[in-house]
């Protein structure tokens, strides 16, 4: 044989007993279930009798056991100060911390192929067949290109963001605000030298109780002040990380003060001066979010984080969007103050090199590629300051390396006036400055 072949023989059949006919089967069952049934009980009745017995106990201690279901229902107790002041500081700001969201039409390419020679059939024949792979335009659509986060200030709905979030002037906004409702968004202003910019939502009508039309207020946070924040200080960040997580929370301390950085993105690059630097995590998407203090205020406002590093972001002071704000609501847009002088601050070495009277003021000179050290027409030329003149003090305040001329000047507005002293010549003086409007 080829194959292995069994014989024809029959298997032999096993006859397995009734098991459920037979009365030994019965008795070891009824055995077993009675002994459980009678273990379970007495294991319930033995441990709600050691509950009653430990409650008792604790009871003489004032100690009292949690009952389970409202142990299941029951709030989470924060454990320390600091940690109920971050929650409480995220559930106040939450409600007016929103996610915006750029669109914008985008051409649709199609591809489509065409043979070079096809008008030359003559010469390689029919059969030749070359199709060459082009791409055109048909048409466009409406693209999701990007996000980022902002947070209202306003009950009629202004909302403060980076200008880097809404760069695109052919772009379209939209906000969605943390109840899920979608709006229309407009640009009101971009700040021209700050990662700033303010946009608006229009506030539903609804119907109150009598029948009148009521405008619906949005939920705004309660903006601090950035000039007491200390090293160290706790700070908790909020925004719309990676575009996708809305109002995710991140905490930390404030690292580093008064820094001057180089932030890009989006297409553009621009220093930033006197911002925050802070460890608390600040993603992608989480650009325009605020900064918050323990009291639950809006310390500064998330605009750049470090790739290369773990835990370094900046966030600009909100003391200067204030600032923005209250142009916008005067005059409808965002103005700098121009004093119109080129200038060195000076230190020691400074004063040593040029041989100075002062180891501190700000030295009118000329820009490194021999640009004038007054503006002509400008405020600083009307009031007649020249080259080589020192400002000391504007309206008494010193200036220094660590309080440095333009900061200071961007306290006021154009029109202001203040009074510049001024070492000319080894004598002081007092200059009235009208401060021009920076283009």
């Amino acid at each position: 044989m080829d194959l292995y072949e069994l014989p024809n023989c029959k298997m032999p059949r096993f006859k397995s007993p009734n098991v459920l006919k037979s009365r030994i089967f019965w008795f070891v069952f009824s055995t077993i279930f009675i002994s459980s049934l009678f273990g379970f009980l007495a294991g319930a009745f033995s441990g709600s009798f050691f509950y009653l017995e430990v409650r008792d106990y604790l009871s003489e201690l004032n100690i009292d056991l949690p009952q389970a279901d409202s142990a299941l229902n029951a709030e989470y107790v924060p454990q320390t100060t600091q940690e109920e002041s971050i929650i409480s500081a995220v559930k106040e700001n939450s409600p007016a911390v929103v996610s915006i969201i750029i669109t914008k039409n985008i051409p649709v390419m199609e591809r489509y192929y065409y043979n070079p020679f096809e008008n030359f059939e003559e010469f390689f024949g029919q059969d030749f067949q070359l199709q060459v792979p082009q791409y055109r335009q048909n048409g466009t659509e409406e693209k999701e290109i990007g996000g980022g986060t902002g947070f209202i200030v306003s009950e009629d709905g202004m909302i403060l963001t980076n200008k880097h979030v809404v760069t695109d002037e052919e772009a379209n906004y939209t906000v969605f605000t943390n109840d899920g409702k979608k709006h229309p968004a407009k640009v009101l202003a971009r700040d021209p030298f700050q990662d700033l910019a303010v946009i608006k939502i229009e506030p539903a009508k609804v119907v109150d109780e009598s029948g009148q039309f009521i405008i619906q207020s949005f939920p705004k946070v309660k903006l601090g002040d950035s000039e007491t924040l200390q090293i160290g200080q706790t700070v908790v960040a909020i925004g719309n990380a990676l575009g996708e997580f809305r109002n995710t929370v991140s905490a930390g301390v404030v690292s580093g003060l008064k820094r001057t950085i180089t932030a890009s993105g989006g297409g553009l690059s621009e220093t930033l001066e006197d911002v925050i630097q802070t460890d608390a995590a600040i993603n992608k998407g989480n650009s325009g979010g605020p900064l918050l203090n323990l009291r639950g205020e809006v310390i500064g406002i998330n605009t750049a984080m470090v790739q290369e590093a773990q835990s370094i972001g900046f966030a600009i002071p909100i003391n200067k969007a204030k600032k923005d704000l209250e142009q916008i609501k005067k005059i409808g847009k965002i103005v700098y103050p121009f004093l119109g002088v080129r200038y060195v601050l000076i230190n020691e070495q400074i004063q040593e090199k040029n041989n100075l009277d002062v180891n501190y003021g700000a030295l009118i000179d000329n820009g490194l590629e021999g640009e004038e050290a007054v503006v002509k027409g400008s405020a600083a030329e009307n009031a007649g300051l020249k080259i080589k003149d020192i400002i000391l003090e504007i309206n008494g305040e010193k200036i220094t390396v660590d309080n440095p001329l333009t900061p200071l000047i961007q306290k006021y507005n154009p029109g202001d006036k203040i009074n510049l002293k001024i070492l000319r010549g080894g004598k002081e003086e007092v200059v009235p400055v009208t401060l021009g409007e920076k283009s």
